[in-house]
Parts: structure tokens; sequence; C-alpha cells
């Protein structure tokens, strides 16, 4: 098949083996993970869908891996946990998923940099709510939200990184864009980290662990923060110190930390601000800090910002996983055809790593 001004690899769909799949992708479509209303898992179904169209500037991929994120169960519920006037207005059917690791199939003609046949990962079009479409076997992606896949890196480790490694990435080292802050009125600056105590709550999570090692890489002094099944892989990681808080509550134990990253965040992340020195730093990932208040009195800076699609910051972060600086943990992997699965083991909880959804 050959398309006027289009780059095109010549590639069939291969059979899905799952019962789940009864109707046969066929040329201009794909096999992918619907939903027709917000809701929990059982909303999600694996059908049938149109492939996507390239638009200037884009690479179409075909996904061979896509990781699973909070955001993803966020917007499949609808967001119930923001604010009313925060909630996201989206057209039903939608895909889910900005995480993605794969193949490019076909790329734009404006679009340099990239070629058909090369490995690419990415998160795409984020924070931009419904339009990643990654639960599926093709995706079209602006090139700027690509990187190459390291090749020393498989699809399933290369598709756990994006979200979580460009989150911890622009918290701790650089924020790498001007766009405007949603959850305050200054950029997010990050702060040096040699020679500083960093704690990392959720350290054992998505972003946490591969903040552990960043923050490591980086020079800190780390402190996790995770349960005891947690505590031998968070020590391989670079971890100095461990605190199993089904044991004691952190802000119980430790003192004079220079920054705080709390990857759980919500309304108990305020009790942090007894674990820091004056003058420190406390990054929430979510919301729910409202002790505005008694940080100003300690001299704390709190700051948050949102994570954003960044390729060239990937292909950073690509480098440090090719060198085995930072690796990816994994904690589970499903078939596309099991989407629902996989959510029900996010909601289940303590993660260990990321979950990776699989495409034949």
């Amino acid at each position: 098949m050959a398309t006027t001004g289009i780059k095109l690899e010549q590639q069939t769909i291969a059979d899905q083996p799952h019962e789940v799949a009864r109707a046969t992708a066929t040329a201009g479509t794909m096999q992918a993970v619907r939903q027709y209303e917000f809701g929990g898992p059982e909303v999600l179904r694996y059908e049938v869908a149109p492939r996507p169209k390239l638009k200037p500037g884009e690479v179409l991929v075909r996904v061979h891996a896509i990781g699973l994120n909070p955001p993803d169960w966020y917007l499949r519920d609808g967001y119930k946990k923001l604010p009313p006037t925060w909630q996201p207005s989206v057209s039903f059917p939608l895909i889910l998923g900005t995480d993605v690791s794969g193949v490019v199939a076909a790329i734009a003609p404006d679009v340099t940099g990239f070629a058909v046949g090369e490995e690419v990962f990415g998160m795409i079009r984020f924070p931009s709510v419904g339009e990643s479409q990654g639960y599926a076997e093709y995706v079209a992606a602006p090139a700027t939200d690509l990187a190459h896949k390291p090749a020393g890196l498989d699809h399933v480790q290369a598709a756990g990184a994006p979200m979580s490694g460009l989150t911890a990435w622009q918290y701790l080292i650089e924020l790498g864009h001007t766009a405007p802050n949603p959850f305050q009125a200054e950029p997010h600056r990050p702060v040096p980290l040699q020679g500083q105590r960093v704690l990392v709550n959720g350290a054992a999570g998505g972003v946490g662990h591969l903040a552990v090692q960043l923050a490591k890489w980086q020079g800190a002094h780390v402190i996790a923060v995770a349960s005891s099944k947690h505590e031998a892989l968070l020590r391989e990681l670079g971890a100095d110190e461990f605190l199993d808080y089904t044991q004691a509550p952190a802000e119980e134990i430790v003192q004079d930390v220079d920054l705080v990253l709390d990857t759980l965040s919500g309304p108990t992340t305020d009790r942090f601000l007894r674990t820091l020195r004056r003058g420190g730093a406390l990054f929430p990932v979510f919301l729910g800090f409202t002790a505005t208040e008694q940080a100003a009195q300690q001299g704390i800076a709190v700051s948050m910002t949102q994570v954003r699609s960044h390729g060239a910051q990937l292909a950073e972060l690509g480098r440090l996983l090719a060198a085995g600086t930072v690796r990816v943990v994994i904690d589970s992997t499903f078939p596309l055809a099991e989407a629902r699965q996989a959510h029900e083991r996010a909601a289940r909880g303590h993660l260990q790593g990321k979950i990776v959804l699989t495409v034949a």
C-alpha cells in the first residue's frame, strides 16, 4: 500500500490470539482498547478501531509495548477526584495511554531525525487529555515527543520509562519547558542535589524508583520510604537509607532533610514539613498540600509542576538507561487485550515499578 507524501512500511497486523478479539483488523484498522463511558476497569473494551492517519510533524509508530500510569485510571474514571471545573471533557470512544515503545511505520514528509524501521519510545501528547491514544497497535505521535529507544533496552522496559522518568527528571533535574504551571504562579525550579539529603516517599513506585536512581546519579544521599518487601530492590537501586513506613512514619524518624519528593502526596503530604531543615524543599507530585502558612514560617519551598512530553529529555534519560546507570523495574505485564486486568492490578496498589501492556 502506498500513500502519496508518506513513507510507509509494508506491514500487516498479526492475528490476535485472544478470544476477546473476535473481529480481525484490516489494512485501515487496528486492535485497540476503547471505552464508551467513564467507570471502572470493566468499561475497557478490546476491539477493532480505525488506524490513525498522520498529520504534519507526526510519526506513525507500530506499538510493541505500552506503559501504564495513574493518569490512565484517572481519565478512565473521569477524573472524579478533581474539582468539577478541572474535570475534562472528552469525546467517546476514548483510547487511554500515553507511554509507548515500538517501531516507526511511517513518517510525515516534514519530519526529520527518524526513519521507517527505527525503534522509538515516548510519552505522547501529555498533558493533553484523551489525545494520546496509546492502548493500540498503532499511534500517531508528534516527532518532538519521541526518542530513539536504546538498543540494549527491550520494548517493555522502554515503555515503562517515559512518564515516570520524565516526571522524576522535570521535578529533580531540569524542567525543560516554559509552559504555564497549572499548580502555581511561578515555574517549578529543581534544586541542586549534589551532597544533599533527599527523601523519596513512595520510592518503589513508577516515579519513585526512577527518582531514587536519578537523585543518586546527581550525588545525593537518598532516603527511600516504602514497605519492607521493597527494601532489597531499593538498596540495589542506590538508596543509602531505607524506611519501612509500616513500622513507623518517616516524619517521626527523619530530620534535617534537604528535599522531600513525595510521589504519593495528597492530604498527608503536609506531614513531611517535619522532616525538612529550614530552607529545604518539598515537591509533592500530586495535589493535596495545604499547610502553606507553616511552610512559609519554616522557610520551606513547596513546589509542583505538570510533567510534559519532551523527546529531548527522554533521549538524555535513554542514555542513562543504555549505560545501566538507571533501570526500569517492571511490576507486571499483560497483553493489550487484558488492559482491564492490568487496571485491576493497579487498583490493588503496592506496585514495584511499572505495569506494561504488550502487543503481539
